[in-house]
């Protein structure tokens, strides 16, 4: 057997939690590879909304197993607080849902310590959600964190108030005021939120799974274009949310990979700073905004729309290996009469069809355009589609050499239709 995986294209926010979801009764285990509660996952069913930002999105499916991977930072607080939304809807998540040993903590000194670095950067700031996600991978890669597997050893309080009080250290070189006391009760309530639940050695419980033919899908967060190594580097987040963070984050092979689903949203958007070459700054983005209901569901921003970015989605399925595509969100473009497509850049009087080095350079998109479609129906069959949209898909099928497998045209699980 091998591991499907599924992962954002652009720079977040494409919909994954909803086409897990759609997904997950073809699968025995849920994994989440990377990333922590700077994600947000929203799901509709059932007249209902759910916004997950550390459970994976297979949770609501009886009899499917759902993991907290390896790559994960995991914050006490804001897990016991969706443990407990859940729980107040009627989930109880304590029999299907498994955390692994080795993902690591963010501490609330993490989060100071993220608010004052971003405030400190003034109006070079890189737009963090503030939840500590950068010092927590920094304390990783540094070899100072503290992980699940800790909470269970005698000397835990020790190594916390030792990378604590190292923090504090830390903090001294800012001008910021916090008060950690009132967080830190919160955070070792959560602590024991989490021993409540099973915790594993996510490569063996993965590597046994497969032997006995169990069907997994690794689910990321974030999308390609915020890879710390090969996003819009400064203004990407801090793990590797590509195809190759699965095997890292699970601790799985290559050779265990097997389909990779790409999931893009008709146009696109970003949240935060950095580069956004087919941004919209006139009423046609923000009439994309309001009808795509466009905000963060983690920080509540307004994200910055535009039209699709055909050079940066060819660069995403490339280094991901994509197999099969997945465009969301069509249903958002119905009323407009023109619809456009990046199909190269302008930079410093040259045509270039490829994201450059440089963040800070000035790309000029050149587009194609399209005639908008009306598309009111909820068929099942493709055929069905409006002839505008069939021909924006196809375009975008032949341009990627990749089948476009799944469109969403609604938020609820429902309204997907499968070709």
């Amino acid at each position: 057997m091998k591991i499907d995986v599924l992962l954002g294209l652009q720079w977040g926010d494409e919909g994954k939690g909803k086409i897990v979801d759609v997904l997950t009764p073809n699968y025995n285990i849920i994994a989440r590879f990377q990333g922590g509660p700077n994600a947000g996952h929203t799901l509709f069913f059932n007249e209902h909304k759910y916004t997950l930002h550390l459970i994976p999105s297979g949770i609501f499916r009886p009899g499917t197993i759902n993991i907290i991977g390896n790559g994960v930072v995991l914050d006490p607080v804001i897990f016991s607080e969706e443990i407990k939304k859940l729980s107040e809807t009627g989930h109880d998540l304590t029999k299907n849902l498994l955390i692994a040993r080795k993902a690591h903590l963010i501490l609330p000194t993490h989060r100071i310590l993220d608010a004052a670095s971003e405030k400190s950067k003034g109006d070079s700031k890189i737009g963090s959600t503030l939840k500590g996600i950068g010092p927590a991978y920094m304390d990783k890669t540094g070899r100072n964190g503290l992980r699940v597997g800790d909470i269970f050893t005698p000397g835990f309080k020790e190594k916390y108030t030792f990378l604590k009080n190292k923090h504090l250290k830390m903090l001294e070189l800012y001008d910021f005021e916090y008060d950690v006391e009132k967080y830190e009760k919160e955070w070792f309530e959560g602590i024991e939120t989490i021993k409540t639940f099973e915790s594993i050695d996510c490569e063996h419980y993965i590597a046994k799974a497969l032997s006995e033919g169990k069907k997994i899908l690794a689910e990321g967060a974030q999308g390609t274009m915020l890879d710390i190594d090969y996003g819009s580097y400064p203004f990407v987040t801090s793990s590797n949310t590509v195809c190759a963070g699965a095997c890292t984050g699970l601790g799985v092979s290559p050779k265990h990979i097997g389909e990779v689903y790409g999931i893009f949203k008709a146009y696109a958007t970003r949240v935060g700073s950095g580069p956004f070459p087919t941004e919209l700054f006139d009423e046609t983005g923000k009439q994309i905004r309001d009808i795509g209901n466009e905000y963060g569901s983690t920080t509540g921003r307004e994200r910055r729309c535009g039209w699709l970015d055909l050079p940066a989605l060819k660069y995403a399925v490339f280094i991901n290996g994509v197999t099969q595509l997945i465009m969301m969100k069509s249903d958002v473009l119905n009323s407009f009469e023109k619809i456009k497509i990046a199909v190269a850049y302008e930079k410093n009087g040259k045509v270039i069809d490829y994201i450059p080095f440089e963040t800070d350079v000035e790309l000029t998109p050149i587009y194609k355009e399209f005639e908008g479609w009306k598309n009111n129906s909820t068929t099942t069959k493709f055929e069905e589609l409006p002839a505008e949209l069939i021909n924006y898909i196809t375009y975008i099928e032949k341009e990627l050499q990749i089948p476009i497998k799944i469109i969403s045209y609604g938020p609820d699980r429902t309204q997907t239709l499968f070709r």
